[in-house]
């Protein structure tokens, strides 16, 4: 048995002025003072106002939130009692603002503890979530996934709850107008290693499948014409509906060696998550290779990739992924972002605890060895495609 589960999603040109029409009293706006920065928060705020929704603004969100962020946001939720949660942002931003729902709701439960095996939260007797998206790639606008940093430790916590995922999603593509091309490039990226995952992990199923290839083809479409123009807004709403679309897709399957890499090598470099990810995704294609043969094969028939006769899918495929990161200014190598080899041979050990310690490889198709993940390290540093 297995769930399919997903927010009510409202997307479109002006999604947002359903903010208007909430019922609750009290707001508290989770964002970062970049969001604020933008107008975005007051564009959110004009649309409360409208419902005679009280609003308070917490802006201390960072990329890659840590515990500490999750824990002042927590204390002013108690201080103000809201019964609306309202994040604005990118994943960041809305993985803050779950797990601050969750300690806001349940403060017996910590947000590190945060996992599935826990039932019936009874989230939303004091609170509603709401994600309004300002980025086109995470999917946390309709996932009940929170990646949290345990800045001690210095790894990802990737957490996972059905109960978490938010009410409502809001996916207006002209609250991610304002993204510069730099972040559109990461989190499209992003939205691409969640379908191509989703679709090939080995939690795949009936329900996400056609909504992980539709994604996987709007971004071969639209990533490098909205990279070159964001305010081409067919593109620019065709990759925030891809966003959201891989999203719901991936979570309700999970994503595999990719996010388990990346969250490696962002806990300790912070690299942004989706530039991460997308780095890796090439190379785990090849690592996994005849293991998925016939899905890689699926994939490039969806995208109009010809494999020719005695070459395998992986490859064309994995090949195809770079050149689309090529064509968008993202890193194919390590090497290429800038991390010095004597750093990165320095934490080795770490890199590899942390990818051995991610929930996401549970489901990799192929799961390496501790040898295994180190030279696969060594090959991604160097940009040296995967032959073992």
């Amino acid at each position: 048995m297995w769930y399919f589960v997903i927010p009510n999603v409202v997307f479109g040109q002006d999604a947002l002025s359903h903010v208007a029409e909430l019922k609750e009293k009290s707001a508290f706006i989770v964002t970062d003072k970049n969001i604020v920065k933008l107008g975005l928060v007051d564009k959110v705020k004009e649309q409360l106002s409208q419902a005679e929704i009280q609003a308070t603004v917490f802006d201390e969100v960072e990329p890659d939130p840590s515990l500490q962020t999750v824990q002042k946001g927590v204390a002013l939720m108690n201080q103000y009692g809201p019964d609306l949660v309202v994040a604005v942002g990118g994943g960041s931003v809305m993985d803050a603002a779950k797990a601050m729902r969750v300690q806001y709701e349940r403060p017996d439960i910590k947000p590190e503890e945060i996992n599935p095996f826990i039932s019936d939260l009874g989230l939303g007797a004091k609170c509603k979530l709401v994600c309004i998206a300002t980025t086109s790639g995470t999917g946390a606008e309709a996932t009940f996934a929170v990646v949290l940093t345990d800045t001690a430790e210095q790894r990802k916590l990737s957490l996972i709850n059905r109960e978490i995922v938010p009410d409502i999603a809001i996916v207006d593509p002209e609250m991610a107008r304002a993204m510069p091309p730099q972040i559109t490039a990461d989190t499209g990226m992003d939205a691409l290693t969640h379908a191509v995952e989703g679709y090939t992990c080995a939690w795949k199923n009936d329900f996400t499948d056609g909504l992980c290839i539709k994604a996987i083809q709007i971004v071969f479409q639209y990533l490098s014409i909205v990279v070159k123009d964001g305010n081409d807004m067919e593109a620019r709403e065709k990759m925030h509906n891809a966003g959201c679309i891989a999203g719901i897709g991936f979570i309700n399957a999970l994503s595999s060696m990719a996010h388990a890499a990346g969250h490696s090598l962002g806990a300790i470099f912070h690299t942004p998550h989706g530039r991460a990810v997308g780095l890796f995704l090439p190379y785990t294609i090849e690592f996994i290779g005849e293991a998925r043969e016939e899905l890689w094969a699926e994939i490039a028939y969806a995208i109009k990739l010809e494999v020719p006769k005695g070459k395998k899918a992986a490859t064309v495929l994995a090949q195809a992924i770079r050149g689309l990161a090529h064509e968008i200014n993202q890193p194919l190598s390590i090497k290429e972002t800038g991390i010095p080899l004597d750093s990165f041979n320095k934490v080795m050990e770490k890199l590899i605890d942390n990818v051995m310690a991610d929930g996401s490889l549970i489901v990799s198709a192929r799961i390496p060895s501790v040898a295994e993940t180190e030279k696969f390290f060594g090959y991604v540093y160097e940009g040296k495609s995967i032959d073992f």
